[in-house]
């Protein structure tokens, strides 16, 4: 082997062993050598793969294998930036297209049928249909940012109704928001990224939890006007499959 040669693979070693360090503890689904492998050996398509799936309500590491891949990106060099953000907005874009449409064909049809045995009667899931109406778009605009919603966002979606324009305006807008903010953000940051999706994802969970609790409260407590302007927007009997 020549000197350049042995530089090469030295070199490489180097930016393997740095990549390994920064993707310590970050995902405790998947192992730090399990990322690697499957970013190093599958590239863009993995991180397309993982990131739809979990739109589609699956317990994959969507926001971890990003962050992954835009690290390994920043200190391998063997995979561009661009292109790992494209295949993460592909992934989302292509996920959430396909569980708003489950949920349109098929959870709908499971509120119709099973809602009443819990306590979801017409005036209710009319209702979800309305605040969907009126707030879908930053529903699903925001909710990619928070690992809950980013999972079931779409789905619920679908289940209530949301016109597909709006929603693919915001699904598209969303995830190339997401995209660009967490893969430039780890491809120029690298460890610190993580440290800073660590607290930010904490900070997100709990504002999500005071949120649905206030969102919980006020519905229980305005239901029937709430109710009524739903009448009101969406008059008549709800709409069969």
């Amino acid at each position: 082997m020549t000197q350049s040669g042995r530089w090469l693979g030295h070199a490489k070693e180097i930016n393997s062993y740095r990549v390994k360090r920064y993707l310590a503890r970050l995902d405790t689904l998947f192992s730090q050598h399990e990322l690697i492998h499957f970013i190093s050996t599958y590239g863009y398509g993995v991180v397309a793969l993982i990131i739809g799936f979990e739109c589609l309500g699956l317990p994959l590491p969507g926001e971890t294998i990003l962050i992954a891949a835009a690290i390994y990106a920043g200190r391998s060099q063997e995979l561009n930036i661009w292109l790992v953000i494209s295949a993460a907005v592909v992934g989302s874009i292509s996920g959430n297209t396909i569980g708003f449409w489950v949920g349109r064909e098929g959870g709908y049809r499971l509120l119709l049928r099973y809602g009443p045995r819990l306590h979801l009667t017409e005036r209710r899931i009319k209702l979800g249909q309305y605040l969907f109406l009126r707030h879908g778009g930053k529903i699903i605009f925001f909710g990619r940012f928070i690992a809950v919603m980013r999972v079931f966002g779409a789905l619920l979606a679908g289940a209530n109704r949301m016109a597909w324009p709006s929603f693919q305006l915001f699904n598209i807008a969303g995830a190339v928001a997401w995209a660009i903010l967490y893969g430039a953000g780890a491809y120029y940051l690298g460890r610190e990224m993580h440290l800073f999706t660590r607290y930010a994802g904490i900070a997100a969970g709990l504002t999500a939890l005071v949120l649905i609790a206030v969102v919980v409260i006020y519905l229980r407590s305005h239901e029937t006007q709430l109710q009524s302007e739903a009448e009101r927007a969406l008059p008549g009997p709800l709409k069969t499959p």
